[in-house]
């Protein structure tokens, strides 16, 4: 399930034979951090520091305006570095599913897993049952669940990370805080914690297209995630296996292509396309770590747009062409445009 407009900067020319000698030990760093992040992060104010000018690319020339999506919203950081680089046209909008990159993160954040741990069990009810009933009678993402199944937390987080669920977002939402109104408040208690001034969630999932925040904002989330090796092997994880919904295959269609390592669709027509991502790329030799988010691309594949923006930009950054191949979507189609998650016995797109 997923959510929107448009931008341009000045190129501005820097000799690039002064940072050469940066580039390696840059690259290096990021290498080394990636290998070495921390299971969480602390609390309080994000470090992340934000560049709207004299944006720099992975040799330090600047950034020019062709990096950005045409439409829409984007920044990145490369990993190592303290400072997001910001597109233009940073404005609140609707995120759709790239929401669930915080409601995974605080259920990590209050119930740590380590890799070989699968985490305590969760019990749907008939409440459970008659929600996902709900939420698939409005063309919400949802997967199939059964009263009295066990999910395992990592279960649940698979769910709610690889087929984009709705109705888990709920459950784990419930879980977590006892009740999803307190949940959504410490969403925002933690957006605020982080520096992501211009984010506001209404809800675990991003269905409600008041559940808004920028793609810098977005950035900052992305970041603190992929520090939890749980949440960066499950964005990485191509498909598993959930007790009633059988197999259910991640939406991100780029995982396994040019160095794409997660992490996370969404796309509405109030969001357009959404795509958080992580990319790693060979530069010189050198593994480069780019951390990024693109919103409100728009496309009649409403999942593909913000894959193919992502993609386009992580090429440009890099200064490298790595053409995708999007083919056809791993799982069945799961919602037209505009639409969302079908239950699996009815897919549409997610």
């Amino acid at each position: 399930m997923d959510r929107n407009t448009r931008a341009r900067t000045t190129p501005r020319r820097v000799p690039t034979f002064f940072f050469v000698g940066l580039l390696a030990l840059s690259a290096a760093s990021a290498a080394l951090a990636y290998r070495s992040l921390p299971l969480s992060s602390s609390p309080g104010a994000s470090s992340l520091e934000v560049s709207r000018s004299q944006h720099r690319g992975v040799l330090g020339e600047a950034v020019a305006s062709t990096v950005w999506p045409a439409y829409g919203q984007a920044a990145f950081i490369k990993t190592g570095q303290s400072q997001i680089q910001a597109g233009p046209n940073q404005h609140p909008a609707p995120i759709a599913s790239v929401a669930k990159v915080m409601t995974a993160y605080l259920v990590l954040r209050d119930h740590p897993l380590r890799l070989d741990q699968d985490g305590p069990t969760i019990t749907l009810t008939d409440a459970d049952v008659a929600d996902t009933d709900r939420r698939a009678g409005q063309d919400e993402s949802v997967v199939p669940i059964a009263a009295g199944e066990q999910l395992t937390e990592l279960q649940a987080l698979q769910a709610l990370l690889l087929p984009s669920a709705n109705n888990i977002a709920a459950v784990l939402a419930r879980w977590d805080a006892g009740s999803t109104g307190r949940f959504v408040a410490r969403m925002n208690a933690a957006a605020r914690s982080f520096g992501m001034t211009d984010t506001h969630y209404t809800d675990p999932s991003g269905f409600n297209d008041t559940t808004v925040s920028t793609a810098v904002d977005q950035v900052r989330i992305v970041v603190r995630a992929m520090r939890i090796r749980v949440f960066a092997r499950i964005v990485a994880t191509p498909s598993v296996w959930l007790p009633v919904a059988g197999t259910v295959h991640n939406t991100n269609r780029l995982l396994g292509q040019s160095g794409f390592v997660g992490v996370k669709t969404g796309s509405d027509k109030a969001a357009g396309s959404c795509f958080a991502f992580r990319a790693l790329r060979s530069i010189r030799g050198k593994r480069t770590t780019i951390t990024g988010v693109v919103l409100g691309q728009p496309g009649y594949d409403l999942v593909g747009a913000g894959l193919m923006a992502a993609a386009a930009m992580v090429d440009r950054i890099t200064g490298q062409r790595v053409t995708p191949d999007l083919g056809q979507p791993t799982s069945p189609p799961l919602t037209a445009p505009g639409g969302r998650f079908r239950q699996r016995i009815r897919p549409r797109r997610p």
